[in-house]
């Protein structure tokens, strides 16, 4: 049943729209309006067919929230087990998911209390296809969410910090937080992510696993949501070999229907297997140097070394320089912002496409933000504030802008990647920090607000910009025994040859030394 609005009601409504309206103006207006919110409330009401997405392996049983023993790394929202189809290339494999990934059956928090005992009807395309390949779903993962998290530090969350099992006093970096911890530990294989700005890759890199950051649009989004410009959203694979993460995309990646990111130029499915043993020889290889600015000793040195490790190995390895890719930084900030404040005043998942809506898992989430809003995240709110005043100073200008340049940008990408195949570069140019533990409220608030300029986003976020793949790659440990990764980046659609670039680097190390964690 709808709330019946008063005169006074219309008056104040339309005034938050820009519209003033007489006393009598807003008579009339009423009027109308009853009528109308009738017919609403009749047609949400109404009993019609509304065909939900496929589901696979539709008999679960509930799951139960881990116990501290059952969790030592504070890695898991949720515990439970569906078992996939009986053959495929993730048969035999574990997977999880982050907590904002849709599983049927399974609850859904985006990382906040507020939203707990929120159960989603639908399966996520990523879930579905992880079931028919072969896949054995075992929970949903610790992110940082709609209400913080402490993935990259600081007290301000809720569901608790996530442990780095290679030292458990520094971060696991965020928002893929708990999936970072969990596969690092060997509790799963495959954990899917969610990449924003590295969210994937940076808690890959701090935890030492790999983690894929796919071509834009190559692996489905839909049933996945965070709040953010669905431009620049990615959902990919986290794991301990190249191999799992390879067999990962190959069962998930391909076109969507139900997926607006998924356009006419996402192949059908990608074959990510049959050329991973191929080696490295004759390859090119562009280590850019813009990527090492201002990185740690020990993170040059042991990306540099990698790279010799390829060299050695067969492939052609040389120096390149893309000047955008700092200024690249600019352009996505400007977009993020009022991409989100649009997804916040829109509903979540947007509008405007057509394909399935999950209706009550929006609903869950815009009375969140209608009701619960204090909760969000500061970062999250000061992101909001900045983008409410800038389209009230520039009226749409900045988010049109921050689009319209992006084509440039991928050229200067994808000119260098013209005469090499793949660039390489640190993941982060910094190790896991150390975990901070602020004082006071004022300080924890403080802290969140600077996470984002920490520099560990410098490498990853201009790729969520420009879409091209992006692969973090462990390579060792520094001094201080805490993990190592580099980047590898390549052009549209050449994943394959990302993961075979991982593996040729993989077969000639002492990979278990690489991605051991301490006792």
């Amino acid at each position: 049943m709808y709330a019946v609005p008063s005169v006074d009601d219309v008056v104040a409504v339309a005034r938050e729209l820009g519209f003033h309206l007489s006393p009598d103006e807003a008579v009339l207006y009423r009027k109308f309006l009853l009528e109308q919110l009738s017919q609403l409330d009749a047609f949400v009401q109404a009993r019609l067919p509304e065909p939900k997405p496929p589901m696979v392996s539709a008999a679960r049983t509930p799951g139960s929230r881990p116990t501290p023993d059952e969790d030592p790394l504070n890695a898991w929202t949720w515990k439970c087990r569906i078992e996939g189809a009986a053959g495929g290339v993730l048969a035999g494999k574990t997977v999880s998911f982050k907590d904002h990934i849709a599983v049927a059956g399974m609850p859904m928090s985006f990382g906040s209390f507020a939203l707990e005992g929120f159960i989603p009807d639908f399966d996520a395309t990523v879930v579905t296809r992880v079931l028919e390949a072969g896949g054995t779903i075992i929970g949903k993962n610790v992110m940082n969410g709609l209400s913080g998290g402490f993935g990259t530090g600081g007290a301000i969350g809720d569901y608790g910090r996530p442990l780095n099992p290679h030292n458990r006093e520094h971060v696991t970096g965020g928002s893929s937080s708990g999936s970072g911890a969990a596969v690092a530990n060997g509790e799963v294989d495959i954990s899917f992510g969610g990449d924003q700005g590295g969210s994937i890759r940076i808690p890959a890199a701090f935890c030492g696993i790999i983690g894929h950051k796919p071509t834009f649009g190559l692996v489905s989004h839909f049933g996945i949501g965070f709040g953010s410009d669905q431009s620049i959203d990615y959902t990919g694979p986290m794991t301990r070999t190249v191999e799992d993460a390879a067999a990962a995309l190959q069962a998930t990646a391909g076109h969507d229907p139900y997926d607006p990111r998924s356009t006419r130029d996402v192949p059908t499915r990608m074959d990510v297997l049959a050329r991973i043993g191929d080696g490295v020889a004759g390859l090119r290889i562009g280590v850019l140097q813009e990527g090492f600015d201002d990185a740690e000793p020990d993170v040059r040195e042991l990306v540099l070394a990698a790279a010799d490790v390829l060299a050695k190995t067969g492939a052609n390895v040389s120096k390149v320089s893309i000047p955008a890719h700092h200024a690249i930084r600019a352009a996505q900030a400007a977009l993020s912002g009022e991409g989100a404040l649009a997804i916040f005043q829109t509903g979540f998942f947007g509008a405007f496409t057509r394909t399935y809506y999950p209706a009550p898992l929006i609903a869950a989430i815009n009375t969140l933000w209608a009701s619960h809003a204090d909760v969000l995240a500061p970062r999250t709110k000061l992101s909001l504030i900045t983008a409410e005043l800038s389209r009230r100073n520039y009226h749409g200008r900045v988010y049109a802008k921050a689009q319209n340049v992006r084509p440039a940008y991928i050229k200067a990408y994808d000119a260098v990647l013209a005469d090499v195949d793949v660039l390489a570069m640190p993941t982060c140019i910094m190790t896991a920090p150390r975990n901070h533990r602020p004082g006071s409220y004022l300080e924890a608030v403080e802290d969140n607000l600077l996470s984002a300029s920490r520099g560990g986003s410098r490498n990853t976020q201009p790729f969520n910009y420009t879409g091209h793949p992006a692969l973090a790659l462990p390579v060792g440990k520094s001094s201080a025994g805490l993990p190592v990764s580099m980047q590898l980046v390549g052009r549209f659609f050449d994943d394959p040859l990302l993961m075979r670039v991982a593996y040729a680097y993989q077969q000639k190390v002492d990979w278990k030394k690489i991605i051991g964690v301490r006792a």
